[in-house]
């Protein structure tokens, strides 16, 4: 565990220092603000709110705003909080990684128990780029991907506490949403595996009450602040990105799986495939129900939200449990004993190219981490610091990216994308009624980038406008903000 804990914070340490040498510390997300808003007001109010005053059900993640609010309850530094969080995240998924390489390897494939492999299982996740990225987001990412691999390895390596893996899938849920596709693998291993009725019952209402007892909770939770039992958000993110469903669903799903190839997933993919192989063989049905529920979830977000932009971290939360696949297959093949001169030279060849290929990808996902705080400070951040010192403290604002806006503006907002103004969401897309709901709530300035809005920049009056290179570098643009001009659209 030592060894695990230098090297994520080496891990962890290189990417922070390649953001402060970009540009200077913060997060690659303007989402990351949203949660250290609500946990600041948490903390600081006792209620669950964007906006002091205004509860709202705008955060995806609770339970991960309420672990930051905990910081803020401590008087942590904000930043120091969040990046340790990280860091202890980083390590237990380093941890699970090793325990599921073992009980896998060994109970289920009958594979000598290797110390150094399993070693070497827990730093390939240290080192993954996607991870350490996720580690230093700001998110719930990686608090949500040790969750799925732990009730995954619980799954595949046949623990029988069914009311403890019920909470820990209901605790996923108030993480994220999605967490509640858990169940389905829950249930079909809790069916294949009790050979009787009555264990099978009792194993059945054990599960049940486990998730049970954190899931009710979630949804009344979530209907007291937004009259509905899951977060705005939910809907908001499919509403926004409808367009892109009328991609053919077969590409969209591919689409999803690229971007858990860039680096060493690559090169673990045969190896996943070898291990899913060699578990269909011997009818490992936990974890070809593990497998397929990776699948399936990659499924879900090409029909329903097929987004892979910020390096595709919707998604992340099913990269290392596909590591940790792809991995024990490449150990598997590297200790088949086939006598075979070739074998064994191209068994070394793969080893050694995904230790190269995850090593150049770890540098490479610094410098694109440093790029992405960059963005996010230079555009979100430092428009948010313009509105706090020039507009008053009662005036209304529209944007489309709150995060940055409501922690260091600290303005009434109207919000463009419906997360804490759900209200938006049926014309969410449509500028001219979004004009027209502008203009009825009586906003006075808005805040966005000058693209993404063509429509609403031309009836207002631009007062300000980032300057730094970070965003035009990444072939995007410079944020600005404007004063809005009521009833413009209704005179053109």
């Amino acid at each position: 565990m030592f060894i695990f804990a230098i090297f994520a914070g080496l891990s962890l340490s290189a990417y922070l220092l390649a953001s402060m040498r970009t540009y200077r510390l913060g997060f690659p997300l303007d989402d990351a603000w949203i949660h250290q808003t609500y946990a600041r007001n948490l903390a600081l109010w006792g209620e669950w709110a964007f906006i002091h005053g205004q509860p709202s059900a705008g955060s995806t993640a609770p339970l991960w705003s309420a672990i930051l609010a905990l910081g803020y309850i401590l008087k942590v530094n904000p930043y120091l909080w969040t990046f340790s969080l990280g860091w202890v995240f980083l390590l237990a998924l380093a941890l699970v990684s090793l325990k599921g390489f073992r009980e896998l390897g060994v109970k289920l494939f009958s594979q000598d128990n290797q110390f150094v492999w399993s070693i070497g299982a827990g730093i390939l996740l240290l080192l993954e780029w996607h991870m350490v990225w996720a580690a230093v987001s700001g998110m719930e990412t990686l608090s949500f991907s040790l969750l799925v691999t732990l009730i995954l390895v619980w799954l595949a390596a046949g623990w029988k506490s069914w009311f403890l893996l019920g909470v820990f899938i209901a605790m996923s849920v108030w993480m994220r949403p999605d967490g509640i596709t858990l169940l389905g693998p829950a249930v079909l291993v809790l069916a294949i595996t009790n050979t009787n009725w009555p264990a099978r019952l009792k194993a059945a209402v054990l599960l049940s009450l486990g998730f049970g007892l954190l899931f009710l909770p979630y949804l009344f939770f979530n209907r007291l602040l937004a009259g509905s039992f899951w977060p705005n958000t939910l809907y908001a993110k499919q509403a926004e990105y409808a367009v892109l469903q009328s991609i053919p669903l077969w590409r969209r799903w591919l689409q999803q799986v690229s971007v858990i190839l860039v680096g060493a997933g690559a090169l673990l993919l045969p190896g996943f495939l070898y291990f899913t192989w060699r578990a269909y063989r011997q009818k490992v049905w936990p974890v070809l129900i593990g497998i397929g529920w990776v699948t399936a979830y990659l499924g879900l977000y090409a029909w329903r939200l097929p987004l892979i932009y910020q390096h595709g971290r919707y998604v992340m939360p099913v990269m290392p449990v596909f590591f940790l696949w792809g991995y024990c297959g490449l150990e598997m093949w590297f200790h088949t004993n086939t006598g075979n001169r070739l074998h064994n030279l191209f068994s070394r060849a793969w080893l050694f190219s995904t230790v190269l290929v995850l090593l150049s990808f770890w540098i490479l996902g610094a410098s694109s981490y440093g790029r992405d705080v960059a963005v996010i400070e230079s555009e979100m951040v430092d428009t948010a610091n313009w509105v706090a010192e020039n507009t008053a403290p009662d005036e209304l604002v529209a944007a489309h990216d709150i995060g940055a806006l409501g922690y260091w503006g600290k303005r009434r907002l109207l919000d463009l994308a419906g997360l804490i103004s759900p209200e938006v969401i049926p014309f969410i897309r449509d500028e001219r009624l979004l004009a027209y709901y502008l203009s009825e709530k009586k906003a006075e300035y808005l805040v966005t980038f000058p693209g993404w809005y063509p429509v609403l920049t031309r009836c207002a009056s631009q007062l300000y406008q980032g300057s730094r290179d970070f965003s035009h570098q990444q072939g995007g643009e410079s944020m600005a903000v404007y004063r809005w001009i009521p009833d413009c659209v209704k005179n053109k």
